[in-house]
């Protein structure tokens, strides 16, 4: 090997470690200084506490994140995922497009 083509690997090498280095430091800065919080650029991202409590009480059915596997949970598990089943069977031809539809998924035309 040359002495260019030695250079040219240790300029890339170096180039790359200061590359994560700036890049670690710059985000460990935006955690610290709180500016993360307030990056509010995309829908969902990092929501507030009203929020995730707001959509957790408009799903139709929720388990509790820490509670136990017990048998009544199962079968209440087990109850409501027989409902949905049923609903996916109730489908004439699934790979059809109407499942896609927009009456099918109850999406009213507002430009009509």
């Amino acid at each position: 090997m040359n002495k260019g083509g030695r250079n040219l690997i240790i300029l890339g090498i170096s180039a790359t470690i200061i590359a994560v280095l700036t890049t670690a430091i710059s985000l460990i800065v935006y955690d610290a200084s709180g500016d993360i919080y307030l990056d509010r650029s995309r829908p969902g991202f990092l929501p507030e506490k009203e929020e995730i409590e707001e959509e957790q009480q408009r799903d139709d059915y929720a388990f509790s994140e820490d509670g136990n596997l017990t048998t009544e949970v199962l079968d209440e598990f087990l109850e409501e995922y027989e409902k949905v089943i049923d609903l996916v069977e109730k489908i004439e031809n699934p790979f059809s497009e109407k499942p896609l539809s927009d009456d099918y998924l109850g999406i009213s035309n507002a430009a009509e």
